[in-house]
């Protein structure tokens, strides 16, 4: 593990894995309700790009170093940064479409159960990291309780689109891409910091062209500016930030399963907050997915 840990306090080593990842997720989880709170003529992918945008600059603002990251580094470095700025700026601009194709509980669903299934064949395409049992065991889970969990209230549902399925592949992919490229840059040494902040300020700079073509009227408004600023410092910012710590210490295949508990919290934010009420089936959903996130959690038996 990381040369600064004693190897008779476990705790620090959690603290600097999968907790980071799962509270960044939680942070992610509360993007649905917060969005419902803003204005009902903002559109969609606007809404949430506005927040990467805001987000990608504070990230870079405050990310020590991200400006030498693009300006010093080799041309494999930037290629990866490319790469990672577009697929960053892909999720949302996917997403929020397909939620308004396919619906959200849909989208959530293909998006977040895609994710660790494409983060385990890039990597495995990449690095030649094949995914072990365990990782394959809790993601089943996990995919299933996600699948249970918020489809299991939907009643009278629209036919599925395809269009609306592509789209959310296609988030899950992009998000998948740019995790598995941060933590190729992150464990490559550079900073979490540094590399979230230069990725973030790409992904950013591809979907502000977007942003100003779908109309920024909304943000005028006291609830728009309100869910825009919150999306960018909570959901962007902070969570982002903890996602890159949670990358040093977390391989991408496992951290993509653990980001599954975002519906969970979504789910939760619903019931308490929007006084929404869960199917039987839904907590049922609930229970397996938290049983997959804990095998994730559960160290791996050391190999000699």
């Amino acid at each position: 593990m990381s040369h600064d840990l004693s190897s008779t306090t476990p705790a620090p080593t959690l603290l600097r894995g999968p907790l980071p990842i799962l509270a960044a997720a939680v942070l992610w989880g509360t993007t649905g309700t917060a969005a419902s709170l803003g204005p009902a003529q903002a559109p969609a992918a606007a809404v949430g790009a506005t927040g990467l945008v805001l987000g990608g600059f504070l990230l870079f603002l405050t990310g020590r170093g991200s400006w030498s990251l693009i300006t010093r580094s080799d041309r494999a470095t930037r290629r990866l940064l490319a790469a990672g700025a577009v697929a960053v700026a892909g999720y949302p601009l996917t997403f929020y479409p397909a939620a308004a194709e396919a619906g959200v509980a849909v989208a959530t669903v293909i998006t977040l159960g895609s994710s660790p299934v494409f983060s385990g064949l890039l990597a495995w395409w990449a690095d030649r990291r094949r995914p072990d049992v365990r990782w394959a065991v809790a993601t089943a889970a996990a995919v299933i309780g996600c699948a249970v969990l918020v489809l299991g209230s939907e009643g009278g549902a629209d036919p599925v689109r395809p269009l609306g399925v592509l789209a959310a592949l296609t988030a899950g992919f992009s998000y998948s891409a740019y995790a598995l490229i941060a933590e190729r840059l992150i464990r490559g040494g550079h900073g979490s910091s540094p590399v979230m902040g230069a990725l973030f300020l790409g992904g950013g700079l591809v979907a502000l062209p977007i942003v100003l073509a779908l109309g920024t009227g909304w943000l005028a408004t006291a609830s728009g500016a309100a869910v825009a600023l919150y999306l960018a410092v909570f959901t962007v910012f902070c969570a982002y930030r903890l996602f890159g710590r949670g990358l040093r210490h977390t391989p991408a295949v496992v951290a993509t399963t653990l980001t599954l508990a975002e519906p969970a919290v979504a789910a939760l934010l619903g019931v308490l907050v929007l006084h929404e009420r869960l199917a039987t089936v839904s907590w049922i959903g609930l229970g397996v997915l938290v049983l997959g996130l804990a095998v994730l959690r559960t160290p791996s038996p050391r190999r000699h």
